[in-house]
């Protein structure tokens, strides 16, 4: 039997805990046996055979969460003909693209999101995946759990799905669609393979229909008692543009809150990406239903979407995590760029008081454990997972801003890589650098993919 692995962070400069007290600690250790933390405090005893690493000048952070992503968009992204498109606009283009997608194209995407999330202090995400075309192999979440599982990162891929297409009135082309006989068997299929209800799980599979524009009423009814069948979250985008309103009204009759309830899309098992055109009456609603929303604000930026009033849902008591959506919106998976835009995009229009440093902190660790139903993350304290971030303090970027070194990252600097990220024990980032792969490489291949996928779609 093979012995459990030690790991000792010494001296860390900054240690902010996301505790239920909000404790930030200076010069302390935190060791780590296997998975887990098992003490934190200054001065700590060596185990014998421990790794160490030196953690001054540093501010640690429980390891990020991010809760809304689509992991194959990083291939198209900085594309100009829709740098300046709305949402549907920008679909329209960028499906003709994304029908074009194969197993080799998902593996390459899945490292670069991946990568970018683990140097941005990330260590668990979901991914929001929900192109299939009709010419490819349908496992493309194989691909990317395999390929999650490689590299070492807590997953939560969400099986998304398209059962509207354009012949029948909804967005995408209808060979990017599947019949809701397939989309049920391989959702199915994937939760008896990769699920994993335990505490410390690894992979955890949700259900996410795509959004109310491109999936059936029957196909969001019959997922949600699915879901709840086989005890997974459900997860999809809602309200994140005025034309998503107007397409619910005119198609259904109903604004998007009002048709999730009729379909039984609403509990502590869902959350929605966006959330951004809630009306204050609904975000009550939320709160009392105990949703979830994934706070994009540099994709809701990009797009032109609009602000999410995140002051306003966590008020009401809703779950609200960060995320930086699918990169050809955003341009990045960087999951700290995000967090220093949510510290800032509040402060206009709602309140400069409305948008503190220790909230956005919590969203993006313990606010991502709640959405997710994993409260082993988020936190560090013994017991908790060995999940950690640590970045750097001692550079030019943070020069004079050492009064407050627990929140400097989110008001200094622009968004520097991780001087470590941690995951389940594992270092994954070390002195700023992805671990045992070539970075180069990953950017050669993919844009070669982007190019072929380009050509193909006639771009």
């Amino acid at each position: 039997m093979n012995a459990v692995s030690t790991l000792k962070i010494e001296k860390i400069h900054t240690l902010v805990t996301v505790d239920d007290e909000y404790r930030v600690l200076h010069d302390v250790d935190v060791l780590v046996e296997g998975d887990k933390i098992s003490a934190v405090g200054a001065d700590l005893p060596t185990p014998p055979n421990a790794r160490v690493l030196d953690g001054r000048w540093c501010v640690a952070y429980p390891g990020f969460v991010n809760t809304h992503h689509h992991f194959y968009q990083t291939l198209t992204r900085n594309i100009p003909a829709v740098q300046n498109a709305k949402l549907f606009d920008w679909l329209l283009w960028l499906y003709e693209v994304w029908r074009g997608l194969h197993p080799e194209a998902v593996r390459v995407s899945t490292q670069i999101a991946l990568g970018e999330l683990l140097l941005s202090g990330c260590t668990t995400s979901t991914d929001h995946f929900y192109v299939f075309p009709s010419t490819a192999p349908q496992e493309f979440l194989d691909v990317e759990i395999d390929t999650a599982r490689d590299i070492g990162v807590r997953f939560h891929p969400t099986r998304g799905s398209m059962s509207l297409g354009r012949s029948q009135g909804g967005l995408p082309p209808d060979d990017v669609t599947q019949s809701w006989e397939d989309i049920l068997a391989d959702c199915d299929r994937l939760i008896a393979k990769y699920h994993d209800p335990k505490p410390f799980a690894m992979t955890r599979i949700v259900l996410a229909p795509c959004s109310p524009f491109s999936v059936t009423r029957e196909s969001l009814a019959e997922t949600a008692t699915f879901a709840r069948e086989k005890n997974v979250f459900m997860h999809t985008h809602l309200c994140e543009t005025h034309d998503e309103q107007d397409f619910c009204l005119e198609k259904i009759g109903m604004r998007p809150l009002e048709y999730m309830e009729s379909v039984g899309w609403v509990g502590p098992d869902v959350w929605y990406a966006h959330g951004i055109w809630f009306t204050p009456e609904e975000i009550k609603r939320l709160g009392q239903m105990n949703c979830g929303v994934a706070h994009c604000p540099v994709s809701n930026l990009r797009l032109g979407s609009g602000i999410c009033h995140v002051p306003a849902l966590l008020e009401a008591g809703v779950r609200v995590g960060i995320a930086v959506d699918g990169s050809a919106s955003n341009d990045s998976s960087n999951l700290l760029k995000e967090m220093q835009t949510a510290l800032l995009v509040h402060r206009v229009g709602t309140g400069v008081t409305e948008m503190p440093p220790q909230q956005v902190i919590r969203m993006a660790t313990r606010g991502g454990a709640e959405i997710l139903g994993q409260p082993e993350i988020g936190q560090v304290k013994p017991g908790m997972a060995a999940d950690l971030a640590l970045f750097r303090l001692d550079s030019i970027d943070f020069a004079g801003a050492m009064s407050d070194p627990a929140h400097a990252l989110l008001f200094c600097g622009s968004a520097p890589r991780a001087e470590y990220t941690i995951v389940a024990g594992r270092v994954l980032v070390e002195k700023g650098r992805l671990t045992g792969w070539d970075e180069q490489a990953v950017f050669h291949a993919a844009n070669a993919l982007t190019a072929d996928l380009l050509k193909k779609a006639g771009k």
